[in-house]
C-alpha cells in the first residue's frame, strides 16, 4: 500500500520545484534564505518579486 501511494507523489511532484532565494534583512544586513515550493510555471515569477 505505501508503496502506491509514493508512485502517486512521484508522478505528480515533477510540476513542482523547491526555489531557495537569499533574502537581505533591512535591520541588521544579514542574508536568510526563504525556500518554497512552487510549480514550475512560476518559478520565474517567485524570483523576480522582492
Amino acid at each position: 500500500m505505501a508503496k502506491k501511494v509514493v508512485a502517486t507523489l512521484q508522478n505528480s511532484g515533477k510540476d513542482f520545484a523547491k526555489v531557495i532565494r537569499m533574502v537581505k534583512s533591512t535591520k541588521t544586513g544579514a542574508y536568510s534564505f526563504k525556500e518554497s515550493i512552487v510549480p514550475n510555471d512560476l518559478v520565474k515569477y517567485f524570483l523576480a518579486k522582492n
